[in-house]
C-alpha cells in the first residue's frame, strides 16, 4: 500500500510540475493576466480537469511560480552575504549570483520582471512578500557588520531594501542584454553597488 501511495504522489508531482513548466513557456510571450486554463493543460498534455488537482486557479499557479522562482534564492543569498571577505569582495559575488540565476532561469527571472507590476493581485503580493523577505534578510546581515554601528532599524531597512531592488533592476538588466553584452551589465551593477557602499559610510555624516 505504502509503495502505491508513494508511486501516486511522485505522479501527483510529476504533473504538478508539467503544469508549472507548460506556463513558465507560454509565459515567455504573454502575461499572465491573458494565460487561460485550458492552454496550459493543452501544453502540459494533461485534462483541464486534473488543473483543479493542483490549482484553484491560473492565479494560484502564478504564486507557485514566485515561490519556484525566488524561494532557492534565500539560503544562496545568505550564504554570500556572510561569507569572508571585504566589501568588493561581497560585492562582487553578489553580482555573480544574480548573473548565475539569470543564465540558468531565465524564463523564471522574465516571469517574475514581468509579473512584479502586473494584472494579477495574488502575484504581485506574492513578488512583494518574497521581495521583502530577502529585504528583511539583507538588513539582518547589515546590521551585523561595523559599518552598520549607529544605524536605526528603520535606516538599515531603507538600505537593504535599495540592495534587493538593485538585485531586480541588475536581473532583468542581464536578460535584456545583447548577444556579449552581459559583461558590461554586470561591471555597471558592481560599480553601482560601490556607489552605494560609500554612500553607507558616509550616511551619518
Amino acid at each position: 500500500m505504502s509503495h502505491t501511495l508513494g508511486k501516486r504522489q511522485v505522479q501527483k508531482e510529476q504533473t504538478r510540475q508539467a503544469l508549472l513548466d507548460a506556463a513558465l513557456a507560454l509565459l515567455a510571450d504573454q502575461s499572465l493576466s491573458s494565460l487561460g486554463l485550458r492552454e496550459v493543460t493543452r501544453a502540459a498534455g494533461i485534462a483541464p480537469t486534473a488543473f483543479y488537482r493542483h490549482f484553484h486557479s491560473t492565479a494560484d499557479l502564478g504564486v507557485a511560480l514566485v515561490d519556484q522562482a525566488l524561494g532557492s534564492l534565500h539560503e544562496m543569498i545568505g550564504t554570500t552575504l556572510t561569507a569572508p571577505g571585504g566589501m568588493d569582495e561581497r560585492i562582487a559575488r553578489s553580482v555573480d549570483l544574480i548573473a548565475g540565476h539569470v543564465r540558468r532561469y531565465p524564463a523564471h527571472v522574465r516571469f517574475v520582471a514581468r509579473e512584479r507590476h502586473g494584472g494579477v493581485q495574488p502575484v504581485r503580493e506574492a513578488i512583494a512578500r518574497q521581495l521583502d523577505r530577502f529585504a528583511g534578510e539583507v538588513r539582518t546581515e547589515l546590521a551585523g557588520q561595523p559599518e552598520s554601528h549607529g544605524w536605526s532599524e528603520e535606516d538599515l531597512l531603507m538600505l537593504a531594501r535599495l540592495y534587493v531592488d538593485h538585485m531586480v533592476m541588475t536581473a532583468a538588466a542581464l536578460l535584456e542584454a545583447p548577444p556579449g553584452g552581459a559583461g558590461a551589465v554586470a561591471g555597471l551593477a558592481r560599480r553601482q553597488m560601490r556607489l552605494m557602499s560609500i554612500g553607507r559610510r558616509h550616511w551619518l555624516d
